[in-house]
């Protein structure tokens, strides 16, 4: 395994995103000591201000496309034209946050942005499983489903630990992987997800308009940047209502430390360029 480790002030800076999408690329898989080495092109300024313009113009993010998963439809969307990778969102989020990544990286890739189950657009339901342990095996499904063999994949807070899972207990190889803040080694977790999963039936009947100024402090208290009314509402907007409410819920009662646990000791087998990049204020 060839490591590299990108500490990002506030959120991924300009250098450390473009050494992401380095890393991403086919020739740097083959030699992954580059991309320690490696200095951004003097064109990446230039282009900076065009991937802006497309950045903005996705903030009106949708998902057209359809999977059906064992746990229900999955929507995801498919940009630019190049070698393949996966994006895997965490939580509380859904694939929204990639919006001003997408066109950075289409720029030169292939880029595969989809909502997991329970999460964004794809389908809630009751008794829906939307443990770590079966985002694992749906991302394995589909990557069947779209055709690919051997994609880079980047997975962020909980998309970490999904495509790890799929690389070591799914069986799923990766042109290389890049973790973003992932959720990796046990301990992790916090008071309020304990207080969920010893009183998930009281917070799911919860009145909506308690529940959507919970959900929009917790959402506002996992990002550095402060976020106005308006960047937060799409944020947080898929996890209101009732399908909403009780989707909020059942993920965090279901996520549990054991499922890093069973993966942590195979980490040691990851033969695959790795790039970790880690918030310095997270």
């Amino acid at each position: 395994m060839s490591l590299s480790i990108v500490k990002a002030r506030g959120a991924i800076t300009p250098l450390a995103e473009t050494r992401v999408i380095y890393l991403l690329r086919p020739e740097v898989a083959r030699d992954p000591e580059n991309v320690d080495r490696w200095v951004p092109p003097a064109h990446h300024m230039r282009r900076e201000r065009a991937t802006e313009r497309r950045s903005k113009a996705m903030d009106r993010w949708t998902l057209s496309r359809e999977y059906r998963s064992s746990q229900g439809v999955v929507r995801y969307e498919a940009f630019g034209t190049g070698p393949p990778v996966v994006l895997v969102h965490g939580t509380p989020f859904s694939s929204y946050v990639w919006r001003r990544v997408v066109p950075a990286l289409a720029e030169t890739m292939r880029v595969y942005a989809f909502d997991l189950p329970g999460y964004g657009s794809s389908e809630k339901r009751e008794g829906q499983d939307v443990s770590l342990a079966a985002q694992g095996r749906i991302l394995s499904g589909l990557l069947d489903h779209l055709g690919l063999e051997k994609p880079a994949v980047v997975g962020h807070d909980f998309g970490g630990a999904i495509a790890l899972r799929a690389h070591l207990l799914e069986g799923r190889d990766f042109r290389a992987i890049a973790l973003i803040d992932a959720v990796a080694l046990s301990p992790w977790g916090s008071p309020f997800y304990r207080l969920v999963q010893d009183h998930v039936g009281v917070f799911r009947q919860m009145p909506a308009y308690m529940h959507k100024a919970l959900v929009a402090a917790y959402v506002r208290d996992a990002t550095y940047v402060p976020m106005d009314d308006a960047t937060l509402g799409p944020y947080i907007e898929p996890w209101l209502g009732p399908e909403g409410q009780d989707a909020f819920y059942r993920q965090i009662f279901q996520n549990d430390p054991r499922y890093t646990d069973e993966v942590q000791p195979l980490y040691a087998r990851i033969e695959r360029p790795v790039m970790i990049v880690w918030g310095e204020e997270d």
